[in-house]
């Protein structure tokens, strides 16, 4: 087991269930928000070590609910990684912006998935 927690922040069931999916298969555990708010309160509770954010949510979006967490000193460490089917020109800018350490784009490729989050909480 890794031992690593990962929050996942995201508002669609199927995703949701895809992305936990994989987590869970390679022994991560798994905490979800189904929006922004829910999610801020879960990592001041659980501290993960990695969030996946995605960027269309419901109420707070997905950039300003990274900017609350940047700005929290109790949240500031943990690297939130945009997952988002936002992926026209620019929008990777907005989320590195926003202070998102990295950018995994949907539909999500189920066969790299797992290298990309493990190379995001090598590299924190």
């Amino acid at each position: 087991m890794t031992g690593k927690k990962i929050l996942v922040i995201e508002d669609n069931e199927l995703n949701l269930k895809l992305v936990r999916t994989l987590l869970e298969m390679a022994d991560y555990t798994v905490l979800a928000a189904g929006n922004a708010e829910q999610g801020i309160a879960l990592a001041r509770d659980a501290s993960p070590d990695l969030i996946l954010m995605d960027i269309q949510l419901p109420g707070l979006d997905g950039l300003s609910a990274t900017r609350n967490i940047q700005a929290d000193p109790q949240l500031s460490h943990i690297p939130i990684i945009a997952v988002t089917s936002f992926a026209m020109e620019g929008d990777q800018q907005k989320a590195f912006d926003a202070g998102c350490t990295g950018y995994i784009a949907k539909p999500i490729d189920t066969r790299n998935f797992i290298n990309q989050v493990n190379t995001y909480l090598e590299s924190k």
